[in-house]
């Protein structure tokens, strides 16, 4: 008679075995489970607030690409700026909760209506931030001054008219100003002063507006930069960048010409984009 052994598994026929003994199997295959990101089926909506899109996609593959980096890292405190939906600072809270414990997650908005669908979103997917109504993070400047380890910023980069900027509801989420750069600059000492001395920014840009530039304007502030991903899309090239503190930017930033870094960042892009069109 076969013996059905372990609920559930293969009956084992013993007469095989006469001596009682079975042979033991090979070592199971054991399937890593790829690291989740936010469901975009549980991510909340609003008409009033931005939805994800092709940028808030890159910039969540950019954090999954450099997430062996961020689990070392061992982050602290994360911040988003800008949180919209929900849907970047839900996935990277969901990117590093099982591997790095005890992080306090932020996440801030200009607009009310997004910060209380980020609540949502959140909620929807088990975990916890806290979200606060604020223009970029002004009211977080001098109680996190220098403490921040990982900011992400998906900012209104859109190349608008300047009154467009600022305006309520969704059109905060993407008028950007000239060359998209209004509220881009305007962020830019922000994370300099929140970010802490082993802090990672990352930021989501177009090439109209000028990333090479930021690059080299954070250089002079003491900040080397990497370009995580670069996507084309039929109505945007996307440009994700990250950048951390680093001292022999200042000495290097004075031997280097600006026309130089400049000309050394666009052959850096240009080679990036031949081969997502090969």
């Amino acid at each position: 008679m076969a013996d059905q052994g372990l609920e559930g598994s293969n009956p084992v026929d013993l007469s095989k075995h006469p001596s009682g003994i079975v042979p033991t199997p090979h070592s199971p295959v054991i399937y890593k489970m790829p690291p989740r990101i936010a469901a975009i089926r549980l991510v909340s909506s609003h008409r009033e607030v931005y939805e994800p899109c092709d940028d808030s996609f890159a910039l969540v593959d950019a954090l999954l690409a450099d997430r062996t980096n961020l689990i070392e890292h061992n982050p602290k405190i994360c911040m988003e700026i800008g949180c919209g939906s929900g849907y970047v600072i839900t996935s990277l809270i969901l990117l590093l909760k099982n591997e790095v414990p005890g992080v306090h997650y932020l996440a801030t908005d200009t607009n009310p209506i997004a910060t209380r669908v980020t609540k949502e979103t959140l909620q929807a997917h088990g975990v916890d931030a806290d979200v606060i109504c604020a223009d970029i993070a002004s009211v977080l400047e001098k109680r996190l001054s220098g403490s921040v380890d990982v900011i992400v910023v998906n900012p209104p980069y859109v190349p608008t008219p300047e009154y467009e900027v600022g305006m309520e509801g969704i059109a905060s989420a993407w008028a950007g100003g000239e060359n998209g750069r209004t509220v881009i600059d305007k962020i830019l000492p922000v994370v300099d002063l929140l970010l802490s001395e082993k802090g990672w920014f990352y930021l989501v840009t177009l090439t109209s507006n000028f990333p090479a530039e930021i690059c080299l304007m954070m250089r002079k502030k003491g900040y080397a930069s990497r370009i995580v991903v670069q996507r084309s899309t039929e109505e945007e090239n996307l440009v994700i960048l990250k950048f951390w503190r680093d001292k022999d930017e200042e000495s290097e930033e004075k031997e280097t010409s600006s026309s130089s870094f400049v000309s050394q960042f666009s052959k850096s892009l240009s080679s990036l984009m031949e081969k997502q069109w090969r």
